[in-house]
């Protein structure tokens, strides 16, 4: 009988586990915190002053993260983030944070020093991560300011879209939509790239431009700030690569403005005097700012298509073939990152989307409650005095992920509709469309 269950489970490819890797985990953890099988984990090595408005946090992985990270997946991309898991007075408290530079490379003030000591710690800097943060906030403050050398953080591993890679993924979709009109516009390795950030929505774009750049891909860089930001940084790339281009812009500054003014407008892009149907566009920062780039975008494309109509009067057949194929969105070279989730009036005005937002009720079927929405779901459940899970609130940690039974939302980040039936979402990037049920 005993031989038989043995080939049963030989056969099925089923190995007992005699020990738990959990248990091993445990009991490793209070021998050495740092250690484990299965949770990554950095130890805080090194602080940097990148700017008075920046500090850099670099961190030792240990062997769990190692193996997922760097063995695995050879480390992260540009644009990607971590979260990290921080303990204050004894609460749990979970942030997300922009990766600064690429896997397994020296960092720019590294590369910068000639002291004995900084070329004696680049070797370190194979396995260690840096993320770039503002001194703002509960978390950060701590980490910035408090946290000492040494301390012990649980992470997750680098992931996220906001990438390089991404640009290839969304012309494979248009692609498999069978559009040919937009066949012709797909990206590629040369495609330029512009990069638009607000305030430390400059965090993601560093790896982002150091891995265009290695690849000799077109890029320009506006940033919005009260001040300039690495300036010298920005200074010595545009010296070793001339198809980098930068523009800083001090919104205290009128001298600085792009196109007149202080704020992102459809004259600002149109004065960077670059190939915008033909050009990738990533843009992080606050809703305000991303409310303009919706609304500059769409004030672009209508003055186009205005263009391209006065053209084709008198050409009947090009009337007709245009009506026939689809035409290509500015929108569509959007890939984006927030942060926040407030949804601000200019936001949803700048999106087009004013008229059908309104209030409806929002079912929790588990809990037997519910509260009336008219703003994000997690916002509105707050208000209503209802606890909901979240980590991030920018739609990146996906701690807020839960299940819709029924209903449409809308994502306030794409603005893209689902389905009326059984669905999975962000409470803090969907806003309700119809009474909505959720399985919590």
């Amino acid at each position: 009988m005993s031989s038989q269950k043995g080939s049963i489970s030989m056969a099925s490819g089923y190995r007992p586990e005699i020990i738990q890797s959990a248990f091993v985990d445990f009991i490793g953890s209070r021998l050495q915190p740092f250690w484990s099988l299965t949770v990554p984990k950095l130890r805080l090595v090194a602080r940097h002053q990148l700017s008075e408005e920046l500090i850099a946090l670099q961190f030792e992985v240990n062997r769990a993260f190692k193996q997922r990270a760097f063995d695995s997946y050879g480390g992260w991309q540009g644009g990607q983030y971590i979260n990290l898991t921080v303990v204050i007075d004894g609460i749990y408290h979970q942030r997300s944070y922009s990766l600064v530079g690429l896997p397994q490379q020296t960092l720019w003030w590294s590369e910068l020093g000639h002291s004995k000591s900084a070329i004696k710690n680049l070797g370190r800097q194979r396995h260690t991560v840096t993320i770039a943060l503002k001194p703002q906030g509960l978390v950060s403050d701590y980490l910035t300011r408090h946290a000492a050398i040494g301390t012990i953080f649980p992470s997750s591993v680098p992931s996220g879209n906001f990438t390089l890679q991404q640009t290839t993924l969304s012309s494979q979709a248009r692609l498999s939509d069978d559009q040919p009109m937009l066949a012709k516009l797909t990206f590629n390795s040369q495609t330029p790239l512009l990069l638009i950030a607000g305030g430390s929505g400059i965090t993601p774009m560093l790896g982002l431009i150091k891995q265009a750049l290695q690849h000799q891909r077109p890029v320009t860089l506006v940033h919005y700030n009260r001040g300039s930001v690495l300036e010298s940084y920005w200074q010595l790339l545009a010296a070793e690569h001339a198809s980098f281009n930068y523009y800083l812009i001090n919104t205290e500054d009128p001298a600085s403005y792009l196109g007149d003014s202080r704020h992102l407008q459809a004259n600002s892009l149109l004065a960077l005097n670059l190939p915008l149907l033909a050009t990738q566009i990533f843009a992080c920062g606050a809703p305000s700012l991303l409310a303009g780039l919706y609304k500059a975008v769409d004030e672009i494309d209508a003055g186009l298509k205005l263009s391209e109509d006065l053209n084709l009067l008198g050409d009947l057949q090009s009337v007709a073939k245009s009506k026939l194929e689809p035409r290509h969105s500015l929108r569509d070279n959007l890939i984006i990152e927030r942060f926040g989730t407030d949804l601000a009036p200019q936001a949803v005005e700048a999106m087009g989307k004013q008229s059908d937002i309104q209030t409806h009720t929002v079912y929790l079927r588990s809990r037997q409650q519910q509260f009336s929405s008219d703003s994000t779901l997690l916002l509105a459940a707050e208000q209503a005095g209802i606890r909901l899970n979240y980590g991030c609130r920018q739609g990146i940690c996906q701690l807020c992920r839960c299940n819709k039974v029924s209903g449409v939302v809308k994502n306030i980040q794409t603005g893209k509709l689902s389905g009326d039936g059984y669905d999975s979402i962000q409470t803090c990037l969907s806003v309700a469309m119809s009474d909505v049920v959720l399985d919590l």
